[in-house]
């Protein structure tokens, strides 16, 4: 029964996240990682039985764990990445501050000039 649920979450959550891109709610770049969430989340529903054999010839008995380990690691990299992101438009959001105020004070040396004439 647990793979029928995982099987409907998988479809249900990928129709949300590409109806997400389609009324540009979200990055075509940041989708992909979802999509392969919602796919990966699919095909161990499918092939549990596969996943489950993978698991016992990786040493790992209770196989949910090999899931919890495999989401950890791609949540921290994926974490990073939204990192690295946040940090660079961080600093692209400081420059043009520090340019629009450049630019704001040469308008108004130009309307003072132009008001003395």
């Amino acid at each position: 029964m647990i793979y029928y649920l995982g099987i409907i979450f998988g479809i249900v959550f990928l129709i949300f996240i590409l109806n997400l891109v389609k009324k540009n709610k979200l990055d075509e770049k940041y989708s992909i990682v979802w999509i392969i969430f919602s796919l990966g989340i699919l095909l161990i529903s499918i092939f549990y039985e596969l996943f489950m054999k993978i698991s016992l010839k990786l040493g790992v008995y209770y196989p949910p764990i090999l899931l919890l380990l495999f989401a950890i690691i791609i949540e921290g990299i994926y974490i990073v990445h939204i990192t690295i992101t946040i940090t660079k438009q961080n600093k692209m959001i400081i420059k043009l501050t520090q340019e629009l105020a450049i630019l704001k004070e040469k308008v108004e040396e130009m309307e003072e000039k132009n008001d003395k004439r």
